[in-house]
């Protein structure tokens, strides 16, 4: 009986140091939860800020877009209406005004009755000679006008076309079509450009992320599907398969795409009337290497390299 007291006593005893330590133990556990927790909702925070500047940076490339195509509206409207011719005029009237004023000054105060006819000699024929300098003049303006644009008709080439290297910074699936992607194109301007392309069926859509490639940056801005699309991704095609241009290794966003034996400038945006791209896209080809050519000529970034398809020869380019 007297053994049996002690042992109650240390057996319940070890049972309350057990108890105590695991509800230590337990308060160790649920601190940790507690930190686990902390940690997660400051990273949920943080993403969803990531997120946030993500939507914004978007936001203020299309407001950019959206400037940038106003005013290129706004310039194509003031050529129109002539704005731009409006000075060359106003500086020759300032001269012909600064030589008129000395012919009455001298004869008004000194000319009696007598001499009237010499003050009428001096100031009837200048107003005549004015008239028939001005005259001449606008008739070479307009000559000259309708003599560039006749240029510019009469050469349809390559060298017409803005094609340049970019870089897709992001691709995704249009919302209102199964088939177009929606990318944002670095091609070398303050902001990137929205350009919307149908390469769903030929290219995966990991395989358009971070991805360099050859855009042509004059066609007019179209409309596809609710979503303006401000240049077009060029790509090797055949009824099967579509590969999109590689530039050279070394190139960079805004680097221009010439071609040798067609030198010049490419126009400001192809007017969808004149149908350059359509009389051009024709002899677009890759040959036997794989290399982008137009009728042989290499699609070519100076001193860099050419432009290639990955597997496609002799495929047309669109």
């Amino acid at each position: 009986m007297f053994l049996a007291r002690p042992l109650v006593k240390m057996s319940n005893h070890n049972l309350l140091m057990r108890l105590e330590q695991r509800a230590s133990e337990a308060d160790q556990i649920i601190e940790y939860l507690k930190q686990q927790v902390q940690l997660l909702k400051e990273k949920a925070i943080g993403q969803a800020r990531v997120k946030e500047e993500k939507k914004l940076m978007l936001e203020n490339a299309k407001l950019k877009n959206d400037i940038e195509e106003l005013k290129r509206q706004l310039l194509e409207k003031e050529k129109r209406r002539g704005v731009l011719d409006v000075p060359m005029p106003s500086t020759q009237a300032a001269v012909e005004y600064s030589s008129a004023p000395p012919l009455p000054s001298g004869p008004a105060p000194a000319g009696p009755a007598p001499s009237g006819p010499g003050p009428a000699a001096v100031q009837t024929p200048p107003p005549k000679d004015d008239s028939k300098k001005k005259k001449p003049e606008k008739k070479e303006k307009g000559e000259k006008k309708q003599a560039t644009p006749n240029q510019d008709e009469a050469k349809v080439d390559v060298s017409r076309l803005d094609l340049r290297v970019g870089c897709i910074i992001t691709a995704e699936k249009h919302p209102d079509a199964d088939s177009l992607y929606v990318e944002q194109v670095d091609v070398g301007e303050a902001a990137p450009r929205t350009v919307v392309s149908g390469l769903v069926k030929h290219i995966p859509l990991d395989q358009m992320q971070n991805r360099m490639a050859v855009l042509l940056c004059n066609l007019k801005p179209a409309k596809m599907r609710g979503v303006v699309s401000q240049a077009m991704v060029m790509c090797a095609s055949s009824p099967d398969k579509v590969e999109i241009l590689d530039p050279p290794s070394g190139a960079v966003p805004g680097d221009r795409v010439t071609f040798q034996g067609f030198p010049g400038e490419p126009d400001k945006e192809l007017n969808p009337k004149k149908k350059v791209w359509e009389q051009v896209q024709p002899d677009l080809r890759t040959d036997e290497q794989c290399v982008a050519t137009y009728r042989g000529a290499a699609f070519e970034v100076n001193g860099k390299g050419v432009c290639k398809a990955q597997t496609m020869v002799s495929s047309g380019i669109k």
